[in-house]
């Protein structure tokens, strides 16, 4: 194994990390939309929190795929194809609560921004729901089998290959690494622990940026929420990181990152109830946790990039499904580059919307009057009614 596999293998797990921890907090809030919202002035304000950084976060979404396919394409092709209706849903759900943030306001129509709003709960709650799912099969391994495609008399057959022969496969090439399971597989009683875990700590992270980001009694609602909603996530993490590390790592060193994890949680849980409430500082350590997550999930990996639960033979190792040393070396030039420049965005964007938001002076509908959208014309064609 190169430094340079090494290095690009940390590379995506930052990348990732960077993506949990800012879209986290942009789910809570849609999960929070009705509960801190009470009011459709109240609402837009929720909304209007994370409205001016929610394509910046998903930059971190879009780069770290694309790390992934240009230094690791066996992952990448593993991953995307075994995974893929999965992905498909998460990458609606994603959709759709885009369309929700960005459409609310276009129609000056209440019955228009509650559909909307209806939308981003339930993308709120179900993209996280995925995301977890799907890094606890990372940690946990999945029905992952390598198999030989071959065409006879004009139609494509696989074979399966024995786990003894893998290693000569992979120099023949022609070897495949497919999810023989199916879609249902991917459903476990500990992925589904771990969706519901990263709902939970997101649903907590978002009560307490409201907390930082919101005046009145959005604000006031948001730190009740706060209290009992960080401490569900800690249990809830606490089970799933132990979990995760007794049956499933075979790595002594990844306790480093499940112990910072475990601390920061009962931090953010700390500052968090009445009697010793920070706000930033419980915001902090709650984005401190996510990021240590993240780094206990890749630790549990190493060597492998994707595990495989039949056979330890099966699994990926981060040295086969790695890019060419000319590939990852241009690529680590580019990413020098561009990394700092998502980095800075980011932390500017932040920087520059700092302020709290006042649901006082917030409008709760915006944008055109339903009878004035075409009047009176045919919305298809243009022609005059």
């Amino acid at each position: 194994m190169t430094a340079l596999v090494v290095i690009w293998f940390v590379l995506i797990a930052v990348l990732w990390t960077g993506y949990l921890v800012l879209e986290g907090f942009d789910f809570g809030v849609g999960m929070l939309l009705r509960i801190v919202g009470k009011t459709p002035e109240e609402r837009t304000a929720t909304v209007r929190t994370i409205g001016p950084h929610w394509d910046g976060n998903e930059v971190w979404l879009l780069t770290a795929g694309g790390a992934m396919f240009a230094a690791f394409p066996l992952w990448y092709a593993t991953m995307f194809s075994g995974m893929y209706m999965a992905l498909f849903l998460l990458l609606v759900l994603l959709i759709l609560r885009i369309v929700a943030i960005e459409w609310r306001s276009k129609i000056k129509s209440q019955k228009w921004v509650n559909t909307w709003d209806t939308f981003q709960v339930i993308a709120g709650y179900g993209a996280p729901l995925i995301l977890g799912v799907a890094f606890s099969n990372l940690v946990s391994g999945m029905k992952i089998e390598a198999q030989t495609p071959t065409v006879v008399d004009g139609r494509l057959q696989v074979t399966t290959i024995e786990p003894s022969a893998v290693s000569s496969a992979l120099e023949t090439g022609n070897i495949a690494f497919n999810l023989t399971g199916g879609f249902w597989s991917l459903f476990t009683f500990y992925s589904l622990w771990g969706g519901l875990t990263l709902v939970a700590i997101s649903f907590a992270q978002g009560s307490q940026f409201l907390s930082l980001k919101t005046e009145g009694e959005v604000q006031k609602r948001a730190t009740k929420i706060s209290a009992p909603a960080s401490i569900v996530a800690l249990v809830m993490g606490a089970v799933w990181v132990v979990w995760g590390q007794l049956a499933y790592s075979a790595n002594a060193w990844s306790w480093i990152p499940l112990l910072v994890a475990a601390v920061s949680l009962i931090l953010t849980a700390m500052f968090s109830q009445t009697a010793t409430r920070n706000e930033g500082r419980a915001f902090l350590f709650s984005s401190l946790g996510i990021a240590s997550a993240v780094a206990w999930v890749f630790s549990t990996m190493a060597p492998y990039v994707m595990k495989s639960s039949i056979a330890p033979e099966y699994s990926l190792t981060m040295d086969w499904a790695a890019s060419t040393q000319p590939t990852l070396t241009v690529m680590l030039v580019v990413a020098i580059v561009l990394v700092p420049i998502v980095i800075g965005y980011t932390l500017w964007s932040y920087y520059v919307f700092r302020g709290r938001i006042d649901p006082k002076s917030t409008y709760a509908t915006q944008g055109l009057l339903p009878k004035s959208i075409r009047p009176k014309s045919n919305f298809l064609t243009g022609k005059q009614g």
